[in-house]
């Protein structure tokens, strides 16, 4: 396998974007997630802030529409520009890893795609949000949730899969069971397997 593309899913407060990083280090090639939103910012003429605002939510389907492919939502307009980026980095032959973005699906085209979901245990999760964020656990739950429930809209608007369906992905793994650091070495040996194809 000449090209690897990680898609990394991940339910909030599972480490998925940690995990991420420590596989884009281990294979020595360059992460995609907060990039995008720069590069979407740069080509509208916006703050990062404003489009991390506007990222990964799904729009209003009250106020939005599609006239031959093109959207009225700006919302709708953010994610395909994002879509339209790793797309343009897988077709040029670059090997990366994404987070998100339903780069499990936009991307299943590309032999060189391994696709993965990270999810976690309630209380590890809500214990690690806790630590990262420094909230309570009252609001660290909440978090976990408000954060979640945006990301399965987002994903179930753009792809006609269900976030989280095991179908999507190659592997999905409970990062609780082994802890961040043991689960990128099951994943490092999952994907080098991988590539000996």
């Amino acid at each position: 396998m000449s090209q690897l593309i990680i898609s990394v899913g991940r339910e909030f407060g599972s480490g998925g974007r940690v995990i991420a990083e420590g596989l884009a280090k281990r294979f020595g090639i360059p992460i995609y997630d907060r990039h995008l939103i720069t590069e979407v910012a740069e080509k509208i003429g916006v703050s990062p802030e404003e489009v991390e605002e506007l990222n990964e939510a799904p729009n209003s389907r009250l106020i939005s529409r599609k006239v031959r492919g093109y959207s009225n939502s700006i919302e709708d307009n953010i994610a395909e520009m994002q879509f339209d980026f790793i797309r343009k980095k897988a077709e040029s032959g670059e090997s990366f890893v994404v987070v998100g973005r339903c780069s499990e699906t936009k991307l299943k085209d590309f032999s060189g795609l391994v696709s993965i979901f990270i999810l976690g245990d309630m209380e590890t999760k809500i214990k690690r949000v806790m630590e990262v964020y420094e909230v309570n656990e009252h609001d660290a739950q909440n978090l976990i949730e408000k954060k979640d429930k945006k990301r399965k809209r987002y994903h179930n608007y753009h792809v006609h899969m269900h976030w989280g369906d095991s179908r999507l992905y190659d592997i999905s793994i409970n990062s609780s069971r082994l802890g961040i650091d043991r689960t990128i070495d099951l994943l490092e040996k999952y994907i080098r397997a991988r590539t000996e194809e």
